[in-house]
């Protein structure tokens, strides 16, 4: 199902008397979201990501704008009659009921035409539970299962209504580091298995990029950037996003252009052609360091950091705006114990350059 989201504004009352203009959550929101696809809607908290969730899901309606699901505009559809799958970030599942009865709760109020037998019903939430790989616990009340255990309950019960889009809000916050990997490969699995479009609402950048077939960066509840992740993350077009995307993160500096050549204090570190002289906010990815005896840049030494397979070195640089620079390289290259600076050169392509005053990218090379 092709999710079509045109100029969607959200505007909520303000309760600040001294501020009394609307707040808006969501600003002229307008993307597609291809059939079939998992969306990644990211952004930190207060971004609007879960406001545009609600909004998909008819819990909430758009101050102005259009929602379409293919063809039909649901704008103003009741959420009950939207066809959607909402998972939760606390599950909400029934205590009192077990996991075969939590996952056949939204198939017991179909009337008419539409309603189902007890086997049918049955045989429905058999099917979606084996998706889950939960088929062996449906006679378990939530309170007997882990918090992975009941998040996949939670996941079975929106997907037994065959819903033409599945929605979760921050599904894996509640779950401890190891079961969070483990559940998003689920989660993954799942939406390849099934096709259903897939919006999932995370704050978690790793989270979002390493499943997601398209991200959508917000901020302030406005469009940041869109695209595939690994193309967002190479290509960031400002330094918000650039920010915000990279696990550790991005190593930011004052810098100065002079002749098509960036400066870092004192230091060439790189050619930056068709560049003008000015100012700039450059970025620089961890793995874009290469530890070199001649490097083009150097920094104070704090600490080596042993990774297994690669190793971070922290620095310090007077034209850092981080507290400190971490480094990335691969564990066989050695940094003396004794040492007290350490030089790098710089890979081109993991270079930012943005304006200082807008943050846009400043494109080079």
């Amino acid at each position: 199902m092709k999710v079509s989201l045109q100029n969607v504004t959200k505007k909520f009352p303000s309760r600040n008397k001294k501020q009394p203009e609307d707040v808006v959550a969501v600003n002229d929101f307008t993307f597609e979201i291809p059939d079939g696809v998992l969306l990644g809607l990211l952004g930190p908290s207060g971004c609007g990501k879960s406001t545009t969730l609600n909004l998909l899901s008819g819990l909430q309606m758009p101050t102005s704008g259009r929602i379409f699901f293919g063809d039909d505009d649901v704008t103003n559809l009741p959420a009950e009659n939207r066809g959607v799958g909402l998972v939760f970030q606390n599950y909400a599942l029934y205590p009192h009921l077990t996991v075969k009865q939590n996952i056949t709760f939204p198939l017991e109020n179909r009337k008419g035409k539409d309603k189902l037998t007890k086997q049918q019903m049955a045989d429905m939430a058999l099917e979606a539970a084996k998706l889950v790989q939960i088929e062996n616990l449906m006679d378990r009340k939530p309170k007997e299962l882990s918090g992975g255990q009941q998040q996949r309950v939670a996941i079975a019960r929106a997907l037994v209504k065959m819903p033409r889009i599945l929605l979760l809000d921050e599904p894996l916050s509640n779950l401890d580091a190891r079961l969070r990997l483990q559940t998003r490969e689920e989660i993954r699995r799942i939406q390849r298995k099934t096709g259903i479009t897939t919006v999932f609402v995370t704050h978690d950048q790793e989270e979002a990029m390493s499943i997601s077939d398209l991200i959508v960066v917000m901020k302030d509840g406005v469009i940041q950037q869109t695209g595939k992740p690994q193309d967002v993350y190479d290509s960031p077009e400002n330094l918000f996003v650039a920010k915000f995307l990279g696990t550790p993160p991005i190593n930011v500096f004052d810098g100065e252009v002079k002749g098509e050549t960036l400066y870092i204090g004192s230091e060439a570190v790189l050619p930056v052609p068709g560049v003008a002289d000015q100012a700039v906010t450059a970025a620089v990815r961890p793995e874009g360091f290469v530890l070199s005896e001649t490097g083009a840049l150097g920094c104070d030494l704090s600490r080596v950091e042993v990774m297994g397979r690669d190793i971070s070195v922290v620095s310090t640089h007077p034209n850092s705006r981080n507290v400190t620079i971490r480094a990335i390289i691969s564990a066989e290259n050695a940094v003396p114990p004794e040492a007290k600076t350490v030089r790098f050169d710089l890979k081109p392509g993991k270079v930012f350059l943005f304006d200082r005053q807008t943050e846009e990218r400043i494109a080079f090379g």
